[in-house]
């Protein structure tokens, strides 16, 4: 594995969790660096931190907080 690719895991918790939890991933990413991007936008899918799921998450948010107000009147 490329010093680089070494250093981008131990720098990002949540890449370790995520090869710790795949470790099929150990294979592609000694095999060649092209894979990580590959990687991190599977990790990125699984645990939820693309943009889109932040939007999301802050639209559902906004909803249960709307609801919680609406209830109160």
């Amino acid at each position: 594995m490329n010093l680089t690719i070494q250093y981008r895991l131990k720098t990002n918790r949540n890449y370790i969790r995520f090869l710790r939890e795949n470790s099929h991933w150990y294979k592609f990413l000694n095999r060649s660096d092209s894979y990580f991007k590959d990687f991190d936008n599977e990790m990125k899918i699984v645990y939820q931190l693309r943009p889109t799921d932040k939007i999301s998450k802050a639209i559902d948010t906004f909803d249960m907080i709307q609801t919680v107000l609406s209830s109160m009147k």
